[in-house]
């Protein structure tokens, strides 16, 4: 069965083009709503944006691939993401990564066997003066410390706990 988007994020992408004076233009809103839709991006995901957005594929992606927040294999149901550049590093986000690799036993760019955690570490997650930062899906943790974090993802494993059981 070949790849198709459904109702709510084709209507979602009409939305986009409405807004965007060009379909190059609704490139990179169309790619997050691609993702939203089957989790990350596959090269048969980059030629169905192609197609809805008239696109040649080779332009959809090298955008797709030339950026860090579109994840081109399955992450897991939270994605944590790391920012590892200088102000974050200053302010010991290596001890917070440290943290996470030691409580979830995975490495950046690692999965958890359940599926749970994906641990990625990037440039820059644009709030420079609130760091260590980590971004956990869409939402952003900001002055993280090693026991900040520690709680923070002892929540988010509860979360999942409590949604699986009930």
């Amino acid at each position: 069965m070949p790849l198709a988007f459904g109702a709510t994020a084709g209507a979602e992408i009409d939305r986009i083009l409405e807004r965007y004076p060009t379909r190059q233009a609704a490139l990179i809103p169309t790619l997050w709503v691609a993702q939203r839709e089957f989790g990350y991006l596959t090269h048969e995901a980059m030629e169905l944006v192609a197609a809805r957005l008239e696109l040649p594929p080779a332009k959809v992606i090298s955008t797709a691939t030339f950026y860090t927040m579109f994840n081109k294999r399955p992450v897991g149901r939270y994605h944590l993401q790391v920012c590892k550049n200088i102000s974050c590093y200053l302010r010991n986000s290596d001890s917070v990564i440290e943290v996470i690799e030691r409580k979830l036993g995975i490495r950046p760019g690692e999965t958890t066997p359940d599926k749970l955690f994906t641990l990625s570490e990037v440039e820059c997650l644009a709030a420079c003066g609130r760091g260590p930062v980590v971004q956990v899906n869409e939402d952003y943790h900001e002055w993280q410390t090693p026991e900040s974090v520690a709680a923070l993802l002892d929540q988010l494993a509860a979360k999942a706990a409590g949604a699986e059981g009930g």
